[in-house]
């Protein structure tokens, strides 16, 4: 399925739906989340959780007219994976200011230094920011969009059941995970 004009509800039909949606939203949520230690958060997007994004956009926005809409869907459709990828939204979290203003200094070139292994294959680095530019010469943002393209036997293998780990290796931020089985099987379902 993928996301078309079309296929939205109108704002009306969406105040109706939006109890339930909300509800098995938050379930995928909690499902695709990835802590990279304690100050990285992978949210790892897919097809519900996006549609879902851009039916709260044109609800809080109230968008109902179709330059809006298009503009909504061109902004959030390439967060979708479409078969052979998984797409994040990274997020570094501090809660204190001055040690964020740090860290975001340190941590110029985070983005590029994450990766996704499917056992038996080699890492797969994230590519990074395609949209536009989220750092500068003084630090990296603490929001990145990122891409993990996965060969297409990496991908049957995620698919038939292998472990996923997801990892970091930064000189200033170093963390490894294996997914569990629930978030593993998530993942795997984004891929064709």
């Amino acid at each position: 399925m993928t996301i078309t004009r079309d296929s939205l509800m109108t704002l009306e039909a969406y105040a109706r739906a939006r109890s339930a949606m909300r509800e098995e939203v938050m379930a995928q949520k909690k499902l695709r989340r990835v802590k990279l230690g304690e100050n990285i958060l992978l949210i790892f997007e897919n097809e519900l959780l996006i549609r879902y994004q851009i039916q709260e956009m044109l609800r809080v926005e109230k968008i109902f007219e179709e330059d809006g809409i298009r503009h909504e869907l061109e902004s959030y459709i390439p967060l979708v994976p479409t078969g052979s990828n998984f797409k994040v939204t990274m997020q570094i979290e501090y809660a204190d200011e001055a040690q964020r203003r740090e860290m975001l200094a340190k941590l110029k070139g985070v983005e590029d230094r994450v990766w996704v292994r499917v056992d038996g294959f080699d890492p797969v680095f994230a590519i990074a920011d395609e949209d536009l530019e989220r750092e500068n010469a003084e630090k990296t943002s603490a929001v990145h969009f990122l891409r993990f393209e996965l060969s297409a036997s990496a991908a049957a293998a995620a698919k038939a059941g292998v472990a996923i780990s997801v990892g970091v290796d930064h000189p200033h931020y170093q963390s490894v995970v294996t997914t569990g089985e629930a978030t593993r099987a998530s993942l795997a379902s984004d891929l064709a």
